[in-house]
């Protein structure tokens, strides 16, 4: 798996919403089993599945020689794309699919570089090479949904790319029911309903449940968006599969009736109650007040966005 971002840990820990026994080998890489090809095409910090050929050194004539032994059950043309993933080798992508493709041509291969058949991915990365054959490429549009570009906007808005990280966390997939009870302009929502989930909504305030609405029409065309008090949620007990919410930021003594540590302790033991799975997003961390509202905290992810913020990703199970 060709891993996005800088953040490799944070990266596979998505991919398990679309694979099995992810694990991380080199910078920017991974090794996986039972990939599901929809699911992997969703992810959002997973750029495209490989299926692996071999592995050796990070060098040009260690992988010819994984190509030239490799039992390859194909025809039709190819053509070699190689990367010196985040630029921690010195090699030659050019000389490398020249040298690969050469290795091809040799076993009865045309090459065709602009529509081939099969491609053939090479990654030099520290201390490692992979080569495999490409499988699933990933959808990644979220530059067709930036913040700005919507319908309804307000300042402070997630970045899709995140946003999609969160819900495919959380569980969403066709069929699933997946709640954000402080949704405010929708973005969440917009992933999950984008992956084929089903879509619940809750915002305290009135303008933000209009705009929700107004963006989930534009981009996904149906959800259901509620004005209500993420403290007092108005569903049944275990009525989601799966909760994802960004906690309001900052040092504020009072979020309309409620403090700050209120309402987030309030939110936790809400969406434990109607949910099993849930990703909580904090300017700071908040395990322990997950943990006092029954939830067992597997993980939390510490994500610079810049320079004086750091998001708190909390993996929650009941």
């Amino acid at each position: 798996m060709e891993l996005a971002g800088e953040e490799d840990a944070f990266a596979a820990r998505e991919a398990e919403a679309a694979a099995t026994g992810v694990t991380v080998v080199a910078p920017g890489l991974a090794t996986a089993r039972g990939v599901e090809p929809e699911r992997a095409r969703r992810l959002a910090y997973t750029r495209r599945v490989v299926e692996l050929v071999g592995r050796c050194d990070p060098d040009i004539e260690a992988a010819r020689a994984v190509v030239a032994a490799a039992n390859v059950d194909r025809e039709g043309t190819v053509a070699v794309r190689a990367r010196d993933v985040r630029g921690l080798t010195d090699i030659s992508t050019t000389d490398a699919e020249r040298e690969l493709g050469s290795a091809l041509v040799e076993r009865g291969f045309g090459v065709d570089l602009d529509d081939p058949d099969h491609e053939l991915r090479v990654y030099f990365s520290e201390d490692a090479c992979l080569v495999g054959w490409t499988a699933v490429e990933a959808v990644r549009d979220f530059a067709d949904r930036k913040p700005t570009d919507r319908p309804f906007f307000q300042p402070g808005s997630m970045a899709p790319v995140d946003a999609r990280a969160f819900v495919n966390m959380a569980g969403a997939e066709p069929g699933a029911r997946i709640l954000d009870p402080m949704c405010g302009t929708g973005g969440v929502l917009l992933e999950a309903g984008l992956v084929g989930a089903d879509v619940v909504g809750v915002d305290a305030q009135a303008k933000m449940v209009g705009g929700a609405r107004e963006n989930l029409r534009h981009y996904v065309g149906s959800g259901d968006v509620v004005r209500g008090d993420a403290t007092a949620l108005p569903f049944s007990d275990d009525s989601m599969d799966g909760a994802v919410f960004d906690a309001p930021y900052g040092r504020q003594s009072k979020i309309a009736r409620h403090s700050l540590s209120d309402l987030v302790g309030g939110a936790l033991a809400e969406v434990r109650r109607v949910a099993p799975e849930c990703v909580m997003v904090a300017d700071r961390l908040w395990a322990e007040e997950a943990e006092n509202a029954g939830w067992e905290v597997e993980r939390v992810f510490e994500r610079r966005v810049h320079r004086s913020l750091v998001r708190y990703v909390h993996l929650l199970h009941r």
